[in-house]
This record gives structure tokens, C-alpha cells and sequence, in this order.
């Protein structure tokens, strides 16, 4: 018997590239959304394009198919799995200052550090000269992280910069400028908090590409210096090696990813209300 096409197909997408009239795309993607039955969100800003959005198999791919005709965005790569059911409940295209909000001026994600593919990440961070950052927030990081990584305990991104930038003043103090290595969940948050250490001044700046989604799909468990699993924004909630789901859960209270093995979710532990 034949396998059944998915019914769903879902995918999330960054490009860094400029957009001059934001709010005119906005308005022809929220039409031609709408016109194909999608589902999900796009942010827009005159810095590129972020996304995660869903729909039945042949209008994702009209989709992708529009985003990639939109001039500078010819190149634009999706990270797409299937689904049983719509993840999302709207379609939403928002215009906003950023794509993903870290609230530095003049921070060029194109000045970002140095991609580092998945099959050299292992060397990199086990180098004892690479100081290992994990840029995502402290949520996520419960539940999974590279052994040996920096947790800024960020609630937001916004957070990272103030964080970033007393480290910055340690380092100086101690006579330091060291090598340093970033990693995120697709890479978005990397590109600008790569481009902001190197705006600080720091020349050795490397980061994961396709974040740790394209470690866990491309490197085998076995070789792994992956510990845990990985928080997405989706209906997965989370995943491992090989892309398999994972067992993680969300707080009933507050919403935040429990790991498995877990009695709760950090904040609601501490509250005495897990």
C-alpha cells in the first residue's frame, strides 16, 4: 500500500537580507497567506525575513515559492517536517523593528562570526581555548545544552547584551580576549550575537551553523557532545538526536519546557508550586 502524503507540512526560515518597504510585503504575504489556507507567523523588518509557518504540502511549497521570489531572498533554506494537524491556529504577518529582537543599534548580522559546520563543531568546543556560550534563553537551556557551555540565564534575548558585555569587562580585567564559540536552536540568535562580540572587539567568533537543530540531524548520537533535549517554539515541544521527538512536557502552570526526568520546571519548583 502506498504511503499517504502528509497532511501537514511545517516550516521556519531566517534570511538576513534587506527588505526597503516592510510593510508593503507584509500586506501581500498576509493576501496570499490567507489565499492558501496557511497558518503561522512571519516577522518582516528592513533587515530580512523569520518565520514558522504551515499548511497543507502543495501550498508550503507555493509558499516557499513566493518568499524565495521576494528580491535578495532567492537562497532562502527552510528546515520543514511533518505534522498530523495545523501547529498554529492564524496566519499572522508582522512588521517590527528586528526579526529577532536583541534591541542594539547598528548590530549588523552580517558581520556575524565564523560559520562552523556540525561535523567540526566537536573540535572547536573541545579546544580548552574556546569559551562556549550558549545564546539562548535560560528555559530552554534546562532542558538540554553542550557539555560545558556558558548559561547566561537570560529570560529574553534582549537580556543577552548586558550579559554579554560584563563578561566582556572580566575578561578585559583579567587580561583576556579569547576565543569564543556561540550556539543557538536554528542559528537566527547567533548571527547578532556573534556580530555583537565582534563589534566588541573580539576577532576569533564562531558559531554553529543551522544551530543545534543541524547537529542533532546530522551527527550521531554516539559522537554526540549534545546532553539533553532541544526546546522548539512548535508542536514537537522538544527533540534529540536524529531528529526524534522528544519526551520534554510544558508546565501546566507556567507554560515553561520540563525535562522528563524533572519534577517540574525550575521556576515552579522554587515557588513551591510543581
Amino acid at each position: 500500500m502506498p504511503l499517504l502524503p502528509p497532511a501537514v507540512r511545517v516550516a521556519a526560515f531566517y534570511t538576513f537580507a534587506p527588505i526597503p518597504d516592510p510593510a508593503a510585503l507584509a500586506l501581500e504575504l498576509r493576501a496570499f497567506g490567507a489565499g492558501h489556507g496557511l497558518v503561522g507567523s512571519i516577522i518582516l523588518a528592513t533587515e530580512g525575513m523569520n518565520g514558522t509557518i504551515a499548511g497543507a504540502p502543495e501550498a508550503m511549497d507555493a509558499a516557499l515559492a513566493r518568499l524565495r521570489a521576494v528580491p535578495g531572498f532567492a537562497t532562502l533554506s527552510a528546515r520543514c517536517h511533518d505534522a498530523e494537524r495545523l501547529p498554529f491556529a492564524r496566519w499572522k504577518v508582522k512588521v517590527k523593528p528586528e526579526i529577532v529582537t536583541m534591541g542594539v543599534a547598528d548590530i549588523d548580522a552580517s558581520a556575524a562570526g565564523i560559520h562552523v559546520p556540525p561535523e567540526e563543531w566537536n573540535a572547536l568546543i573541545s579546544d580548552p581555548d574556546t569559551i562556549l556560550i550558549d545564546a539562548r534563553n535560560d528555559y530552554e537551556v534546562a532542558i538540554g545544552a553542550f557539555a560545558g557551555a556558558i548559561d547566561p540565564q537570560t529570560a529574553s534575548f534582549g537580556d543577552f547584551p548586558a550579559w554579554f558585555d560584563a563578561q566582556v569587562e572580566q575578561w578585559r580585567a583579567e587580561g583576556r580576549t579569547p576565543r569564543l564559540a556561540m550556539y543557538c536552536t536554528g542559528g537566527i540568535r547567533c548571527e547578532k550575537s556573534t556580530a555583537l562580540a565582534r563589534a566588541r572587539g573580539f576577532e576569533e567568533v564562531y558559531h554553529l551553523d543551522g544551530g543545534i537543530l543541524a547537529y542533532l540531524a546530522q551527527i550521531e548520537e554516539r559522537d554526540s557532545l549534545w546532553q539533553g533535549e532541544c526546546f522548539l517554539f512548535d508542536e514537537r515541544i522538544a527533540i534529540t538526536h536524529g531528529e526524534r521527538t522528544g519526551a520534554a512536557s510544558l508546565c501546566p502552570r507556567c507554560g515553561q519546557p520540563v525535562a522528563a526526568s524533572a519534577e517540574g520546571c525550575g521556576p515552579c519548583v522554587e515557588a513551591g508550586e510543581a
